[in-house]
């Protein structure tokens, strides 16, 4: 029995080979290696924390968080068992590299020892790593667009003023404001909408940058709507000139109209804008009186100017105009008798047709001034006081002629006489 076993060893282990080939090639030939790809697979970073914990931040490179191919090499058995749910990729910060590469480990997470091969198209990721920057920064509101036609935009405000950035410092030292925008186009009321807080450098370029952290990303933005209305400006002069100086009744204003706005029902109440009497004095002047005026003093509550670069002061002038006389002639027919006793009648018999009237006043006045406008009378009772007489008596005496001129200011220069004969009814 010994001698059966240990005989013919030769062809015993060759056909112990053969078995093992043939055993190989039905194994193949039932269960080949074959090639699975699977594209764009992300890769986890892990212990970051050992980065921010130091006070610092990173940055992906160049995507290198996002693998474009990875290739399994595996038994068709395995492969038809595997998807791309199963591929696994992490990036230790552990073994971070002093180039600041950490090396990317591929596995699947079941079948990985029975795997021939895996292999991604890059084997590490490659960071930026900086010092962390923290910085608060004013949250500025805008509107864009226009609103609809006769409204102007009035205080626009937000629910939070202030936001606080960190990040890279790299990326936080360009930060030059936030701020955040509502579209106003085509609206003729109130507004109030959530915005969403932007970045910008000093060239208003928008910074999108992800691993910047905002303490706020959105703010409620309220902007007011008013209507807009033109106002004519007015100004109650007080004040006499010096003798020999008129003020004209001319008041003229370096800005005539201005812009204001708003609600409805506080422009409904206001026509103009009025400034008292006090503010501008022509008191003693002998020349043009101009005041600088903020007229912002003179606007009812929740009306406010509305103009750009105007900031509601005024130059307001005075027209002042020397004095000067011009004589009129009047009919004598035209003069009336005041006063006159009962039972007597005055006739004028000097001068025979006409009496010339001087007048004092401005040269508008003046020059328009006609014979028929001009009222003129001889007060029987004032003369007679001024003479001393208790009782007219018949005879010829030398009156003085009272004149006017209704609705202009015009007064009588000097006295005008006729010779006036009393006679006795």
């Amino acid at each position: 029995m010994k001698n059966k076993l240990t005989r013919n060893w030769g062809l015993k282990i060759a056909s112990f080979l053969s078995a093992a080939v043939l055993w190989l090639v039905v194994t193949n030939i039932n269960d080949p290696i074959m090639t699975y790809r699977v594209t764009d697979v992300p890769v986890t970073i892990k212990n970051a924390n050992l980065i921010t914990e130091r006070g610092q931040v990173y940055e992906v490179l160049d995507g290198t968080d996002m693998i474009d191919v990875v290739t399994i090499s595996a038994p068709r058995s395995i492969i038809d068992s595997l998807d791309r749910s199963n591929v696994v990729a992490v990036a230790d910060v552990n073994d971070l590299t002093s180039v600041d590469t950490v090396a990317i480990k591929l596995s699947t997470n079941k079948y990985s020892d029975k795997l021939d091969s895996i292999r991604g198209n890059i084997d590490s990721v490659r960071l930026n790593i900086e010092e962390k920057r923290d910085r608060s920064l004013p949250v500025k509101s805008i509107t864009t667009g226009e609103v609809r036609e006769g409204y102007v935009v009035g205080k626009v405000t937000t629910d939070q003023n202030l936001i606080r950035i960190s990040g890279p410092e790299s990326i936080i030292s360009q930060v030059s404001k936030a701020q955040a925008e509502v579209d106003i186009s085509g609206f003729s009321n109130d507004i109030s909408t959530d915005s969403e807080v932007r970045l910008y450098d000093e060239n208003g370029k928008e910074i999108t940058a992800a691993n910047i952290e905002k303490s706020i990303t959105k703010v409620r933005v309220s902007v007011e709507i008013l209507e807009r209305k033109s106002l004519p400006l007015t100004c109650e002069v007080s004040g006499t000139p010096e003798d020999g100086y008129q003020f004209t009744g001319e008041v003229t204003f370096s800005k005539s109209t201005v812009a204001v706005a708003g609600k409805s029902k506080n422009l409904e109440k206001i026509e103009a804008i009025a400034i008292p009497a006090g503010v501008l004095d022509v008191t003693d002047a002998s020349e043009d009186v101009t005041a600088l005026v903020d007229i912002t003093q003179y606007l009812p509550d929740g009306v406010a100017l509305v103009e750009d670069n105007f900031a509601g002061r005024v130059n307001v002038t005075a027209k002042i105009e020397a004095e000067r006389d011009r004589a009129v002639r009047i009919p004598v027919g035209r003069i009336r008798f005041e006063g006159l006793p009962e039972g007597y009648r005055a006739v004028i018999t000097e001068p025979a047709n006409e009496c010339s009237v001087t007048f004092t006043g401005l040269s508008a006045a003046l020059d328009a001034v006609t014979a028929e406008e001009v009222i003129a009378l001889v007060d029987m009772d004032a003369w007679m006081e001024q003479e001393e007489m208790e009782e007219i008596t018949e005879g010829s005496y030398w009156m003085p002629v009272t004149a006017t001129v209704e609705n202009r200011d015009l007064k009588q220069n000097g006295v005008t006489e006729v010779r006036v004969h009393i006679i006795e009814d």
